[in-house]
């Protein structure tokens, strides 16, 4: 498959990041002076959310530009990381946003400030909204990219956050109790380490180069097993260049070397059909590696 954003699952996911980036953008300058107006924390605590959550996006559309860079020969597989360098980073600054969250709401707490409830109802429920139309524009694109499906968990946090907000903001306008706000606030901050921490767990496996979850070794040894003429498999390697797009390499002890392109036309075949991969590199032999012994030499005759 040529080099190109249509090779990978973030590019063919431009149009909805992009209305998405839109939608999440803009509600969350309404969030922010929103916050201001009613001095709620759990409406600033969102904004910082969804401001993640333009981040996210933002460096998704980003990484699809990058990517879509073709190979150089300083870089022979092009820019295909970039996607997942963004997803560290937008984990990396989640953290810091729930972490400074966390911090701001137990001052909060500590120090009740008066909230304006109805207002905030308002900007809330109105977040709300926002997040599900968002979530629902990336929920058919996030399972074939780390980064849509990063936005997406975020989206789906947001939305939760948006709703612990109508709550707590219902609480304010029935009995007045302004510590709820700051209750949510952390709530939101706890809601954002999970997801936050299972997406820096993925990009760290890509960029160590780890086995793909979704793939066993074993099973794939066994696949090419199966084809005929094929004697042992031995130094296999599976690996994620970027989401979507996994590499293999392997060598391949053969019975006669001289059906060598067929056995890599139906190794290719069986890698492709069963686990998707196809950047595959097979090296064929007819037996084990050499092991060269050097001889001491014996004690002078």
């Amino acid at each position: 498959m040529a080099h190109g954003e249509h090779a990978t699952a973030a590019g063919r996911s431009r149009g909805v990041l992009a209305a998405s980036l839109a939608l999440t953008g803009g509600f969350m300058v309404v969030e922010l002076l929103g916050g201001f107006f009613t001095n709620s924390l759990a409406l600033f605590a969102d904004a910082g959310h969804m401001l993640t959550d333009a981040a996210a996006l933002g460096l998704a559309l980003f990484a699809i530009w990058v990517a879509s860079r073709p190979p150089t020969p300083a870089k022979t597989y092009g820019y295909y990381r970039a996607e997942i360098l963004a997803a560290l980073v937008n984990a990396l600054v989640l953290l810091v946003v729930a972490g400074t969250i966390l911090y701001e709401a137990y001052a909060r707490f500590r120090t009740p400030r008066s909230v304006w409830g109805l207002p905030m109802l308002v900007v809330a429920g109105a977040g709300l909204v926002v997040n599900l139309v968002s979530a629902r524009l990336l929920h058919d694109h996030a399972a074939g990219s780390l980064n849509v499906r990063a936005a997406y968990l975020e989206v789906m946090a947001d939305a939760l956050s948006s709703l612990g907000v109508i709550v707590a903001s219902v609480i304010i306008v029935i009995t007045g109790w302004t510590q709820v706000d700051a209750l949510v606030s952390a709530l939101i901050a706890v809601l954002i380490v999970p997801r936050t921490w299972s997406l820096l767990r993925q990009a760290l496996n890509v960029l160590l180069e780890g086995t793909p979850a979704h793939l066993s070794l074993a099973e794939i040894e066994a696949a090419m097993m199966a084809v005929e003429g094929v004697r042992r498999v031995h130094d296999l390697h599976v690996w994620t260049l970027t989401s979507g797009r996994e590499a293999m390499s392997a060598h391949v002890v053969v019975e006669d070397v001289r059906e060598s392109d067929r056995l890599l036309e139906a190794l290719h075949g069986v890698l492709h059909a069963r686990f998707g991969i196809d950047h595959t590199t097979i090296q064929i032999e007819t037996g084990p590696p050499a092991v060269w012994r050097i001889k001491a030499p014996g004690p002078p005759g």
